[in-house]
């Protein structure tokens, strides 16, 4: 006989306001089945949970149902209080009388509570056919692969490797470093961002239990958490990294020029390059697009005059197979082409520019010396305007988000404006300011302080070239009338997009992605660096725009996490999967096609004992299910049940009601 108890919260205002949680305990205790019924402010909260262990024991109760919050929430607090008193925690269930009750129907308390009411009924139902469950052991393969070498992949690399666990490092480009590369200075201190990243860099080249794999990319993911299969393609450089030293003498005697799209095609770079003085590797490798000898069969300078032999021109793109346990994806970020704002003239002018393109003029480092310049004429510009949110919070451009980070770097472009040309004078047209970092107020204020630069609140109108000047029409909202600005040069603040690669990279790994093309967190704020897939995991503008050093602690959560799951030999897994009677199954194959974590295999079994003949029938990984239910749904045979949502509780539940 089933005996079970039952828990109503108040969850401070958010239930008790809209429900009246004493009748929906006074209808609960009208069960034949429910022999202990009590509500209590927070049943959450220790004195809650210790409320239910002790019915368990002084009431005999067999199954458990808490009346609360959403499962998401707290079901594992309440199934660690059911195993604390001696009770498989699978024999818990939770009523969300919050957000399918309360939250919903706030107008109506009576129907609040009424609903309120058969939610719990349907609860109590269903738990009189719980079984016991217990959770399954997956072995961990203890190897991490991070995908993408920008801040957030070199962070995640250097924490998870100082917990003395391999990683597998994986960059697309010849080398690690990512935007940040790209940057003079970091606001709100004006850090150098070649002194800070530049260590991390090389940490991660010689650190013993990170592999670096540079000028690659992730082909395949195959498997599930804890034991994923990887292939990796590792671009052909045409260079022996064992044997060359990095000289310089080949990228010197090259012949062939093409854009540098780390300088952001400001200049110009050799078809065997480097990609910056930093770089880590600091060994060169040669375009295949544009190198001669390998379009045409002619050339070959740089083997000639190459001391240690290190080019070859015969080598090819390489496989790498490599087992793994975690993922963690740190893509990074593009920046979105305003060619759509006509209104600019971007495209038209030679002197609007974007804040990448300005951040590479002001480098010590860049193409023009550390001095800004125009475009069109190689002057220094002395009247400079800075146009922010171009393309953000834009609907009409389609980007409705905020790229969070333009407002600060518009600042620190100001006043590097100041430093490079004292007697300049910048003009920012901005909607608002969004400074809400620690010590990023602050640094707007030094902007308008120290470099005396001119805020206006509006949009821009208009762009048009007058003589050598860019004339930049707009709304100064404080003033509340039109005004019009005469610039050497104009800097779009364009908005931050995914890189442009996510989607496929999702599709690959088996992960969701947004409208926008950035990967899709499993809950925005309980779970903000976990995806849907067990073991893959976000850091940085992979997942959304951010400033450094919110890609930092994102991507050292991911290492927690990741060094969390490898804390074992085996991993614990929630036993809410699906299993299939083979006796029942046809052998169709629908379960194999719409499951989304490609869990359903098939395998061959006798026809029956002692056949030489055999049939397909469907095979799920355990390892792999995440317990959707897509595939019970899709059979015909009726031949797959999903643990804790089995037909007699599923029919128990329509039952009550």
């Amino acid at each position: 006989m089933a005996r079970v108890g039952v828990f109503v919260c108040f969850c401070g205002a958010n239930i008790a306001d809209f429900v009246d949680v004493p009748t929906v305990v006074e209808e609960a205790k009208k069960i034949r089945e429910v022999k202990f019924a009590v509500d209590y402010k927070y049943m959450c909260s220790d004195p809650g949970q210790q409320m239910i262990r002790d019915a368990i024991v002084q009431y005999r109760l067999t199954s458990i149902v808490v009346a609360a919050c959403s499962p998401r929430m707290h079901e594992k607090t309440f199934r660690k209080a059911l195993s604390d008193a001696g009770m498989n925690p699978y024999l818990l269930e939770v009523a969300n009388i919050r957000e399918h009750s309360s939250w919903v129907h706030q107008k109506d308390k009576k129907a609040a509570t009424e609903k309120a009411g058969d939610l719990v009924r349907m609860a109590v139902a269903k738990s009189i056919a719980n079984e016991q469950l217990h959770e399954i052991s997956v072995p961990v393969t203890k190897r991490a692969l991070v995908i993408g070498g920008g801040i957030a992949g070199i962070q995640a690399a250097l924490d998870i490797a100082d917990a003395r666990i391999p990683v597998t490092l994986v960059e697309r480009s010849p080398s690690i470093g990512g935007r940040m590369a790209q940057l003079d200075e970091t606001f709100p201190t004006l850090d150098c961002s070649q002194c800070i990243l530049t260590p991390k860099m090389v940490d991660v080249a010689s650190h013993p239990y990170i592999e670096l794999i540079p000028y690659s990319e992730v082909i395949e993911l195959n498997g599930y958490v804890g034991n994923y299969k990887a292939r990796i393609r590792k671009k052909a450089s045409y260079v022996n990294f064992k044997s060359c030293t990095g000289c310089g003498a080949c990228w010197q005697k090259c012949p062939v020029k093409v854009p540098n799209e780390y300088n952001m095609g400001i200049d110009k770079r050799k078809a065997i390059y480097t990609p910056f003085p930093q770089a880590v590797p600091n060994k060169p490798v040669i375009d295949a697009e544009h190198c001669t000898m390998l379009l045409k069969g002619k050339c070959g300078i740089c083997a000639k005059f190459c001391e240690k032999g290190a080019i070859d021109f015969k080598m090819v793109d390489e496989v790498i197979e490599r087992e793994i346990g975690a993922v963690v994806v740190a893509t990074g970020y593009d920046l979105w082409d305003a060619t759509p704002y006509e209104e600019y003239g971007v495209g038209r002018y030679k002197d609007i520019i974007n804040s990448l393109e300005f951040e590479r003029m002001v480098s010590a480092n860049g193409p023009t010396g550390g001095l800004p310049i125009r475009p069109s004429d190689g002057k220094v510009p002395k009247s400079v305007v800075f146009i922010k949110c171009v393309g953000s919070r834009d609907k009409a451009k389609g980007i409705e988000f905020c790229s969070k980070i333009c407002c600060m770097y518009t600042a620190k472009h100001a006043i590097l404006l100041h430093h490079k040309v004292h007697d300049s004078r910048a003009y920012i047209f901005y909607m608002d300011i969004r400074a809400a970092g620690k010590g990023y107020e602050e640094f707007v204020n030094r902007a308008q302080v120290e470099t005396g630069a001119v805020y206006l609140r509006g949009r821009v109108s208009k762009i048009y070239q007058k003589g050598d000047k860019l004339m930049v029409r707009g709304e100064d909202g404080n003033l509340g009338q039109e005004v019009e600005v005469e610039a050497d040069l104009v800097v779009l603040a364009t908005a931050i997009v995914p890189y442009k690669e996510n989607p496929a990279l999702a599709r690959l790994l088996g992960i969701s992605y947004d409208k926008y093309g950035y990967l899709s967190e499993a809950h925005p704020k309980l779970r903000p660096v976990e995806t849907a897939k067990a073991g893959i995991f976000l850091a940085g503008c992979t997942q959304a725009p951010k400033d450094i050093p919110e890609t930092v602690a994102q991507a050292s959560a991911c290492a927690a996490k990741v060094c969390g799951l490898f804390a074992g030999d085996t991993m614990k897994k929630d036993p809410m999967v699906s299993t299939v009677n083979k006796e029942f199954c046809s052998g169709c194959q629908n379960c194999v096609t719409v499951c989304p974590y490609q869990a359903i295999v098939t395998e061959d079994i006798p026809l029956g004992h002692g056949a030489k003949e055999t049939r397909t029938v469907a095979k799920i990984n355990e390892g792999v299910c995440q317990g959707c239910g897509s595939c019970v749904a899709i059979c015909r045979s009726m031949a797959i049940n999903l643990a804790g949502f089995t037909d007699p509780q599923i029919i128990n539940e329509i039952v009550a009601i």
